[in-house]
């Protein structure tokens, strides 16, 4: 008999995976419990609320793991931002062709929901993207950026990650990351006061 803590364990991974592929309204009750092996009796032991409590819970714990995956890139690229900005491109579009351009963003998927919400949620969902998006303005502040500079920065990295992902589930190919790489190469992601078609060109030259 699996432990408790596999049972509440599996009903997250798998409310995660399916509201990454189908979104949350989508998604019912039965098809987790169905699909995570947990019994119904087990299920409401451990989300007692329901699904609204099994989705706050899928939040935390994909925000978790997304921001422990910026942190890495950003420890692996120490001041560099170009780097940064690219392996971070690199490593969402490498998500996206191993799940088969299946999943999305389970936070832009809620958040293309808000109506079947209710405020605890989508509460969670604006912090996850408030919190992320920090990490990455934060690595903008190691490499030299202005405080107000770093915040945009980040801002537009992150809308333009998950503008690839939509993108890429639509076209099922991760062209859409390596473009967007170059173009922050060209502008926004330079160092203050380097060429950004200077920049490019050595890149290229590398």
């Amino acid at each position: 008999m699996p432990r408790k803590t596999d049972a509440r364990d599996r009903a997250i991974a798998t409310a995660e995976r399916l509201f990454r592929i189908q979104g949350y309204t989508a998604t019912g009750l039965n098809q987790i419990i169905e699909e995570s092996g947990s019994p119904k009796g087990s299920f409401y032991f451990h989300f007692p609320r329901g699904k609204a409590q099994l989705a706050e819970e899928a939040i935390d714990h994909y925000v978790a793991t997304r921001i422990a995956v910026l942190r890495d890139i950003s420890a692996n690229t120490t001041g560099d931002a170009l780097s940064f900005v690219h392996r971070i491109f690199g490593a969402f579009a490498a998500e996206m062709v191993a799940s088969d351009f299946q999943y999305g963003c389970l936070m832009q998927n809620l958040a293309n929901e808000l109506p079947a919400l209710d405020a605890d949620l989508t509460k969670r969902v604006a912090r996850g993207f408030v919190d992320s998006t920090e990490i990455v303005a934060e690595h903008f502040r190691g490499c030299g950026f202005t405080s107000a500079r770093a915040s945009s920065t980040a801002a537009a990295l992150v809308a333009a990650v998950e503008g690839a992902r939509t993108i890429a589930r639509l076209e099922r190919t991760a062209a859409i990351f390596e473009a967007l790489a170059d173009v922050s190469v060209q502008g926004w992601a330079a160092p203050e006061g380097k060429p950004a078609f200077e920049l490019s060109s050595r890149r290229r030259r590398r």
